[in-house]
């Protein structure tokens, strides 16, 4: 099955078994921030990648530098561990890990959920891939990849008893919008994938093809 084809699974559920309320708010929501996003305001295809030192799940502090050094980096930005949407993807890259390092592909996820909680992710899915903690969401908001969400979804995410406050260490309710990027080893951006409609994201093989491209 398709990564897309799961995630529409995930979300017909949703729809089936949550609250009205719930699933009305959410999709008001969604497709808000569809209408007002305006993707030539991100990076884009071309732009060098904003340096960063980011904390991995154990707290040691990673930088781009020694990341890029190594070869091109494959980058995944999710919103945290509490979305299903997130974890199916992160599952699926998992999946093809070997075949991004067959092709000396560095695989990198970005969230902005605290260490311990990049941690938790971690081990819980068994990822062998650094996943990294963008604290405050400052590297995705240099990319222009910001959700504010609405705070009618406040209501909702307390029924789902997910407190964004304890896992990323603000009360900001910013999350990004779920992006992928293929950067070569020079620090260009040569692909992109970003779509305000977090239930969307890229298939791992268009990404194999991506890689392939280079």
């Amino acid at each position: 099955m398709s990564l897309s084809s799961e995630l529409s699974a995930v979300y017909e559920r949703f729809q089936k078994n949550a609250a009205p309320a719930a699933v009305d708010a959410i999709a008001a929501a969604i497709s808000n921030f569809r209408a007002s996003f305006d993707a030539t305001s991100t990076i884009q295809v071309g732009d060098q990648l904003p340096e960063f030192h980011l904390s991995d799940a154990l707290g040691q502090q990673v930088h781009s530098a020694e990341l890029l050094a190594q070869g091109p980096l494959l980058i995944s930005f999710y919103r945290g561990e509490w979305c299903p949407f997130c974890n199916l993807e992160l599952h699926a890259l998992q999946k093809n890990l070997d075949r991004f390092a067959a092709k000396g592909v560095t695989l990198v996820a970005i969230s902005p959920e605290l260490p311990n909680q990049s941690l938790s992710t971690t081990e819980k899915h068994d990822l062998k891939f650094p996943v990294l903690s963008d604290v405050g969401n400052k590297l995705a908001r240099k990319l222009g990849i910001i959700f504010a969400q609405p705070d009618s979804l406040r209501p909702v995410f307390q029924t789902f008893g997910t407190d964004l406050k304890a896992r990323n260490g603000d009360d900001s309710f910013e999350v990004p919008v779920p992006a992928t990027l293929l950067v070569d080893g020079k620090g260009v951006v040569r692909n992109l994938f970003v779509d305000a409609d977090y239930r969307k994201r890229l298939e791992p093989e268009t990404a194999l093809e991506w890689i392939d491209a280079l």
